[in-house]
């Protein structure tokens, strides 16, 4: 399976490199790397029955020659519980080309804008994969765009501007056989695939030594299907935010807030806090809080722990990441145990805690359940 899934990559990054080609200089790096990960979960209250069992096997090519090149990225599954996720999957494609001052990136890629850790505030271009809700690693949950990236670079500060022709929108399960299923949603109406409705969007940023922070301006869609009548849609947004870190001693503190204005003029705002704190002796601890409210809408807030140990010569990492729904009252917790046997060969133990009286966790309330993965990294 590995190598059919290194040749596919190196046919796909050669087409890719095709269609748009390099220098012809003499010279070229290509590297290959991955992993190979078996995750299976099973619930742990009634019906007391598998929550997944898959197999995945990434692969990574990267193609470089002076300052330019091409990466792709592309897993092969096996779901035994979801038939339609198994095979290839074709995660990012993209080309690239950079100097000191220009960075300049075309294809399928993942952006990811502003500084919270697993909240949504103003990065809204890659949307989410809730196939198995959050229940994934964060970095699996996101879903890459076809997109054309430009960065200009200064000591101090960067500008980027982002196009997405054809925009991308939130996975959602809907399979009966999936425990995760949002159940049957009515037929979805997509954005026709017209200049018009491209995602376009730029990101100012600045780095002072003691404060990085940025300013941002996005014309986007919701990302999450809302009922329309008879179907399902999206609705155009633009997004006017900013984010800002600044370290003080162990601490770092982060913010983000985001004003998101539908064509009809309503306002939706979202703010977020953090902290991070770094103790020593291999301690992280982080909180966050985010605070969203729209005009005639009820408001919500969601809020974030992360605990992290590392032990025995950081061969074992002990960790929780919680989210608790402030408002609604309901919590979903992540905790694990990951033990890397070397550098290539991880096992990680883990439960995954459930409990809510209503809001966005009241349809997960019975998916507590425990897993375990095995990764091998090539």
């Amino acid at each position: 399976m590995k190598n059919a899934l290194r040749s596919a990559l190196l046919g796909a990054a050669a087409a890719f490199c095709a269609a748009v080609p390099l220098p012809a200089q003499d010279g070229l790096d290509v590297s290959v790397k991955g992993f190979v990960d078996t995750y299976h979960a099973f619930r742990t209250e009634a019906p007391t029955d598998w929550m997944s069992s898959r197999t995945r096997v990434r692969g990574e090519v990267r193609l470089e020659k002076d300052g330019g090149g091409a990466f792709v990225s592309a897993n092969l599954v096996y779901n035994a519980l979801l038939k339609d996720l198994s095979g290839f999957q074709l995660r990012e494609a993209y080309a690239y080309w950079g100097n000191p001052r220009w960075d300049i990136r075309a294809g399928k890629q993942i952006i990811s804008w502003g500084v919270a850790d697993g909240l949504r505030v103003t990065d809204l271009i890659s949307p989410m994969d809730y196939t198995e809700f959050l229940a994934q690693d964060y970095d699996d949950i996101r879903v890459p765009v076809g997109a054309l990236r430009v960065r200009y670079l200064h000591d101090t500060w960067s500008l980027e501007a982002v196009a997405v022709p054809v925009p991308e929108f939130f996975k959602l399960p809907v399979d009966p056989a999936n425990p995760w299923s949002v159940g049957p949603l009515p037929p979805e109406v997509r954005p026709d695939a017209k200049l018009k409705n491209l995602e376009y969007g730029t990101r100012l940023s600045f780095f002072l030594g003691g404060v990085d922070f940025s300013l941002m301006a996005l014309r986007t869609w919701t990302k999450m299907p809302e009922l329309q009548g008879d179907h399902i849609g999206y609705h155009r947004l633009t997004v006017l935010g900013g984010d800002i870190s600044i370290p003080f001693g162990s601490f770092v503190f982060r913010g983000e807030a985001a004003d998101n204005i539908d064509d009809d003029g309503h306002h939706q705002g979202s703010v977020l806090g953090g902290l991070d704190w770094y103790p020593g002796a291999d301690w992280n601890l982080s909180v966050q809080f985010n605070h969203v409210w729209q005009g005639g809408g009820a408001p919500s807030s969601l809020a974030t722990l992360r605990i992290s140990k590392a032990l025995l010569n950081n061969a074992l990492t002990l960790s929780t990441f919680a989210y608790a729904d402030v408002c609604d009252g309901g919590v979903f917790n992540r905790l694990s145990a990951d033990w890397a046997a070397t550098d290539q060969i991880h096992a990680i133990l883990g439960y995954d805690y459930f409990y809510a009286d209503g809001g966005m966790f009241l349809r997960y309330a019975h998916n507590s359940e425990v897993w375990l993965k095995l990764k091998y990294n090539f």
